[in-house]
């Protein structure tokens, strides 16, 4: 059996890949199952999408990657499952998507965001138009099979497409392991792990954590992983890059992990990924109630979810001073990941899913 992985970012770099699709392709090899991974951008080609100006590379990224694509098409017959995740190709229609139906292959779809909504980085406003998120409902009428991240997602596939199954973003708790012992001095550090393109949501919570500076001074400080632009001088925070050989260890620092959200059509889309990064880690979490994080987490149990600015204030303010209840809650939010969104949990499901023979899915859980 051959399956080809259709997306857009390199290897190990884009988090949708990486805890979709790429942390099951071992899984799938070791089925006898061979895979192949066409990608678009390597990380000089990501910079140059994702900054300011460099309109002439921007181009010449498209019409190499639309090349690329269209060099690909006559092989796609040789493939059982094409795996499309999120989309074939950044600009344009389906048309990829169109071939590969096209093709004798099964045609899987996955998705883990809002993404027919029509969200653009800063830096490329000005080619929105070439985005085309109304190509979405489109590639997911004509899948075989539709993986959606939550229930959110799958409610909206499933006005298209009546083969629709969740499958939950994963983290892989052999790499994710809690600090064997847990730390007792120092300042109590609460960050937040994102991008440069999710800080924004970051920001949201400032106002909380100027409160609790006011309030506790040097017992805390704070982090920020995944923007290394961001500085907030008032608070003491410079922001560190990603970096995939030190991902883990970085969010280790962290002794309260937060994940603030809005409310909108787009936040009701994500799958919880920081939360669950934290949680994995044995960092006691605190998220908004916003989406699928009210599913991952029991509130008081294995994490928070606090509402309004107070209740943000109260509750990482009791975390703060009660150690006992960090380790408590953060060792439930272990239990959590480890039960319902681990690798370990869903591997079989997720081989089974593109390993069927048929173009109907088999049966698989929900959270």
């Amino acid at each position: 059996m051959r399956v080809l992985f259709l997306a857009v970012h390199a290897p190990d770099r884009a988090p949708g890949q990486r805890f979709r699709f790429e942390q099951y392709i071992d899984a799938l090899r070791s089925r006898g199952v061979e895979c192949d991974f066409s990608w678009l951008l390597d990380a000089a080609g990501a910079r140059v999408l994702y900054s300011p100006g460099n309109v002439l590379r921007k181009v010449w990224l498209a019409i190499r990657s639309a090349g690329r694509r269209l060099f690909e098409i006559p092989t796609l017959s040789q493939y059982d499952v094409i795996f499309v995740q999120r989309e074939a190709l950044f600009i344009g229609g389906p048309w990829v998507e169109r071939a590969a139906k096209a093709s004798r292959a099964k045609l899987v779809f996955d998705f883990d965001d809002a993404i027919w909504l029509n969200d653009t980085s800063a830096f490329n406003r000005q080619f929105r138009f070439l985005k085309n998120s109304s190509k979405v409902p489109r590639i997911i009428a004509m899948a075989d099979l539709v993986i959606a991240g939550n229930q959110y997602l799958a409610d909206f596939a499933k006005q298209r497409n009546s083969n629709v199954v969740i499958v939950p973003t994963t983290i892989d708790t052999e790499a994710y392991v809690p600090l064997a012992t847990p730390r007792t001095a120092g300042p109590v550090c609460i960050g937040w792990s994102g991008s440069f393109s999710t800080i924004v949501h970051f920001k949201t919570v400032l106002p909380v954590l100027r409160r609790l500076h006011q309030k506790f001074g040097d017992r805390i400080r704070f982090r920020v992983i995944g923007d290394g632009s961001y500085a907030d001088a008032e608070l003491g925070i410079q922001g560190i890059p990603w970096n995939a050989d030190t991902e883990v260890q970085d969010l280790l620092d962290i002794d309260i992990g937060v994940m603030p959200l809005p409310d909108d059509e787009w936040a009701k889309g994500k799958c919880g990924l920081k939360g669950l990064q934290y949680m994995a880690l044995g960092i006691p979490t605190v998220m908004s109630p916003v989406g699928v994080n009210g599913q991952i987490i029991d509130a008081g149990v294995n994490g928070f979810l606090p509402r309004t600015e107070d209740e943000w204030v109260s509750t990482l303010s009791l975390l703060i001073t009660d150690q006992d209840l960090r380790a408590r809650i953060g060792a439930a939010g272990r239990q959590r990941v480890e039960e319902a969104y681990s690798i370990r949990a869903w591997r079989e499901k997720f081989c089974d899913l593109l390993m069927s023979d048929t173009r109907e899915a088999p049966p698989a859980g929900t959270t």
